[in-house]
């Protein structure tokens, strides 16, 4: 009776211990739900890249910086507008988000091009340029707020990105 009631005994002790460590499906669904969510705030939520291209140093014709990179145009029909320096609005590491804001842009009446840098960043252009200056002057009157009458928070929370740092990029072929 004492083997039995031992044997009964350490076959209770073994269930119970290799029952708690069995996962539990309700744990499951709260991760998978999780990441869900973080999936969908990264498709939805612009973001900016935490990257920062090599800056050149300011030409004498204005005191706006410069950055140069390899870009190409990550549609076709853009690849006509793109020319030598552009105004960036935004740096994003995912095309949804960069496709999502250059449709809310575009809704406004602004003809936005995407590019893509040698580093797999996609760049939001609001205003290419053959010159510098015609860049630097397009970028202030935007920011200005002269071409919607608004001011520059106006714009932030329109487009929900930030726009304290816009920037010039040059186009290296």
């Amino acid at each position: 009776m004492n083997k039995k009631f031992l044997g009964l005994s350490l076959m209770l002790a073994c269930i119970v211990a290799f029952g708690s460590c069995k996962p539990k499906q309700s744990a499951y669904k709260s991760v998978y739900e999780a990441a869900q969510e973080k999936q969908l705030e990264d498709t939805y939520t612009p973001t900016t890249s935490v990257e920062k291209p090599k800056t050149t140093p300011t030409y004498a014709s204005t005191n706006e910086s410069v950055r140069k990179e390899k870009i190409t145009p990550v549609y076709e029909s853009d690849a006509s507008g793109l020319k030598a320096y552009n105004v960036v609005i935004a740096a994003m590491g995912l095309k949804t988000n960069a496709d999502a804001l250059k449709k809310k842009i575009e809704a406004d009446g602004y003809k936005v091009i995407l590019v893509q840098n040698e580093s797999g960043l996609y760049r939001v252009i609001i205003s290419s340029h053959d010159t510098k200056d015609a860049a630097a002057q397009a970028k202030n009157q935007i920011l200005n707020g002269y071409t919607d009458g608004g001011s520059v928070e106006a714009l932030k929370t329109k487009y929900g990105i930030p726009f304290n740092d816009w920037w010039i990029l040059q186009r290296e072929y």
